[in-house]
């Protein structure tokens, strides 16, 4: 149907513009080829007035004149339909067109003009459409936006273009900063697994001399441990006092029967000597002193005994303190090699995962820095956009107060010049009316300084009085022109001096009154 409405457009019609299918609705979204349309069949008295420009008020100015012809043509249109096709939708100035093109082949067809088909327009249906097409525009005023706006709004668009362009040039910045921040990091996070791995490697070679530095202690048999030593001892201790206690209980018995000779023979311990050595001793002895000194001997040598065996338990509790401290610094030293065996079997999956973790840490404390970083920049970035708005209102406030200063100095202007012009027009006003009162002082001596010279006598009384008359009600005594036949409208000259002869007729009037009075008295 675009190429129908388009032939029909470009070869019947002959527009002043030739109009393609595609561009249909743009060509057309002014109103002025519309109404080009109208005028060809014409119906469009007032083309001439019609704009071609694309600004708000010349769509505004073409729509608004072709709604009334549309209307009597049949097509509907209102607000909405001009706001579609001023805005260019797809289908609108087609559709439009099309409804045209079968109003004027009708309109044609019947042989109407425009006047033909206005004056056969009932007249309640032509009053209520010029109400309608008040109302039309009206509407269409509050729909189109004004230039300005359109203007405002462009200008604004720019603004915003750039102010995109900007954020996308700071963001790409920030990018590139972001992307060298992270190579940086990148390579310190490199830096420090080398490093890493450099101290697990010393730590390794390190670990691997202690182990060849350690002394391996042999364990000692199990009858030269320290238990078999002290049950060795027990028992050893145990069979002595046995063999003292059953000495001295023999030994007793046979001072006491006079049979110490009785003593078996047969013990040979080392104890049993001693005891024997005592008891030839004692019974030397026994001849000299009494048994009680003896015994007394005896219990003296038991208690020497008893202090040697506690030194010996001394002695022998140094050693094993130092045996089990030697033992404990032993165990430490092989807790230490299960310690470290222990450590160096961790597995390869262990070791990454102390890798991933260690990776995990370093992006964690990357992201932290990142963060503070990003805050850090928002915070400056809030406080510059802050101090900017600080500046921009104290601009504004300057700017302000300079404009109210302005104004307030156009104001005092403008005061000044009226109250000038009162002062000129009052001082004007007051010259005139002096200057006329002048005028006519000197009026009156002249018109009396004439007529004495003229006539050499004394002006008459009636004469004064009507000099007098005229004087005092402000007209002049002389005539400035001929008085000439009344047009229709006469001038204010001539107003004047009807005024001031019918003052004189009236006062004529007067005195012939008083006259009558004197006559009939």
């Amino acid at each position: 149907m675009s190429e129908i409405i388009c032939q029909w457009l470009n070869e019947d019609l002959k527009l002043s513009k030739r109009v393609e299918p595609k561009y249909l609705a743009k060509e057309f979204s002014t109103g002025y080829l519309i109404g080009e349309v109208l005028h060809k069949f014409q119906l469009q008295e007032d083309f001439d007035q019609f704009s071609q420009t694309r600004v708000a008020n010349g769509k505004l100015n073409n729509f608004t004149r072709i709604e009334p012809t549309l209307q009597l043509l049949g097509v509907p249109f209102d607000q909405n339909v001009a706001h579609s096709i001023m805005s260019e939708q797809h289908g609108v100035a087609t559709r439009l067109l099309y409804q045209m093109y079968i109003a004027l082949q009708k309109k044609k067809k019947a042989g109407l003009t425009g006047v033909a088909m206005e004056t056969l327009r009932p007249a309640a249906p032509a009053k209520l459409q010029s109400i309608g097409t008040e109302i039309y525009r009206e509407r269409l005023k509050t729909i189109v936006p004004r230039q300005s706006e359109i203007s405002l709004q462009r200008v604004s668009e720019q603004f915003d273009l750039k102010a995109k362009e900007i954020e996308d040039k700071v963001a790409q910045i920030q990018n590139d900063e972001l992307r060298k921040i992270q190579k940086i990091q990148e390579e310190l996070r490199i830096q420090d697994i080398e490093k890493l791995r450099r101290a697990r490697r010393r730590q390794t070679e390190i670990m691997a001399r202690i182990q060849a530095a350690i002394v391996q202690i042999p364990k000692p048999p199990q009858n030269r441990t320290l238990k078999a030593m002290e049950a060795q001892k027990m028992l050893k201790k145990k069979k002595e006092a046995e063999e003292v206690y059953t000495e001295i209980t023999k030994f007793e018995k046979g001072t006491k029967d006079g049979s110490v000779g009785s003593l078996s023979a047969n013990t040979r311990g080392p104890t049993l000597q001693r005891l024997r050595s005592s008891v030839n001793i004692g019974t030397a002895l026994l001849k000299l002193d009494t048994s009680d000194d003896y015994i007394r001997k005896i219990q003296k040598r038991l208690e020497e005994d008893s202090v040697a065996r506690e030194q010996r338990e001394k002695r022998r509790r140094r050693i094993l303190m130092e045996q089990l401290v030697a033992h404990g610094a032993q165990e430490e030293a092989f807790r230490e090699e299960q310690l470290i065996n222990r450590l160096m079997r961790q597995s390869q999956q262990e070791r990454r995962i102390a890798v991933q973790l260690m990776h995990a840490r370093h992006e964690k404390e990357v992201m932290q820095q990142n963060r503070m970083f990003r805050e850090k920049q928002y915070q400056e970035r809030r406080e510059r956009e802050f101090q900017e708005s600080l500046d921009r209102e104290a601009a504004l406030q300057k700017q302000t107060k300079l404009d109210r200063e302005e104004e307030i100095r156009k104001v005092q202007q403008l005061h000044d010049q009226i109250a000038a012009e009162r002062a000129e027009a009052r001082y004007k006003k007051h010259y005139n009316l002096c200057q006329e009162i002048m005028n006519q002082i000197l009026d009156f001596v002249t018109k009396t300084g004439e007529y004495r010279e003229l006539t050499n006598r004394l002006i008459p009384i009636k004469l004064m009085r009507e000099w007098k008359e005229v004087f005092v009600a402000g007209y002049p005594l002389y005539d400035k022109a001929p008085i000439d036949d009344l047009p229709p409208e006469p001038t204010p000259e001539q107003l004047q001096d009807m005024e001031k002869q019918s003052l004189l007729d009236e006062n004529d009037y007067e005195e012939y009154k008083v006259q009558l009075t004197v006559l009939t008295e």
